[in-house]
């Protein structure tokens, strides 16, 4: 049975999707435009995520809670739960057999959107600001969720063989990306599922399904919603995308 909280935060991972979305899982892009993508995506929060989680296990949540956080942040930030390489180099693995420069992408004088940057600031506030939970559903709930959340939830979401998924990943598929360069999909696919169920069990075990704590999580995930979609409509209008 679905917990009140829990509704109402599948709802707003129901609507995590973005119109651009479709250029950036299909052809056509440039090498440029990938690049704007993809430097958005490392800049804002692929590098320094290990970081704030890092900030949301200072807060001493309690002992299970911290168990997970931690094996969650030793996996991003050292990758040997899986592959042994942290997961910000395997994105920069995958941005080499894009043949970007990786200075295209972690070239920090080339400018970010303001949404970007605004993005960024609500992640660092949520994460470094008490209570605990409200950080833990911002950066498990919805920054590594998806919009599939429900139906991973549900046991409906069949995911294809690794080996074939990668082989239909846009960036293999239309980018030609070697599909050993796309080891972060492979380091995905190893821990996720983890750290999903992990994600749900330390918020919803923590925060009563209804009061002013239950309101403030909604809140903060529903904000980092609406700052994400910002975000992307910024980053879309840098790459010179346009709403069908």
């Amino acid at each position: 049975m679905t917990r009140r909280l829990q509704e109402r935060l599948l709802a707003i991972m129901d609507r995590k999707n973005h119109w651009a979305w479709a250029h950036l899982t299909g052809p056509g892009l440039t090498r440029d435009q990938l690049a704007v993508h993809f430097r958005h995506e490392y800049r804002v929060y692929v590098r320094d995520f290990p970081v704030l989680l890092a900030r949301v296990l200072g807060q001493s949540p309690p002992a299970a809670v911290r168990s997970a956080l931690a094996e969650n942040l030793f996996e991003e930030q050292t990758g040997k739960l899986s592959l042994g390489v942290s997961h910000p180099e395997l994105f920069l693995e995958m941005i080499d057999g894009l043949g970007i420069p990786r200075a295209a992408i972690e070239d920090e004088s080339l400018p970010l959107e303001p949404e970007a940057h605004a993005y960024r600031t609500l992640l660092d506030r949520a994460s470094a600001a008490p209570p605990w939970v409200v950080g833990a559903a911002v950066l498990t709930i919805f920054v590594e969720g998806s919009v599939h959340e429900r139906a991973e939830l549900l046991g409906q979401r069949e995911a294809p063989p690794i080996e074939e998924a990668l082989r239909a990943h846009p960036m293999v598929r239309h980018y030609g990306c070697p599909p050993e360069r796309m080891r972060l999909a492979r380091a995905h696919r190893a821990v996720e599922g983890g750290h999903r169920r992990d994600a749900w069990e330390m918020v919803l075990g923590h925060a009563p399904d209804e009061g002013p704590t239950a309101d403030a999580v909604a809140s903060a995930v529903a904000a980092a919603h609406a700052a994400w979609l910002a975000y992307r409509d910024g980053v879309a209008r840098a790459m010179g995308l346009r709403q069908a």
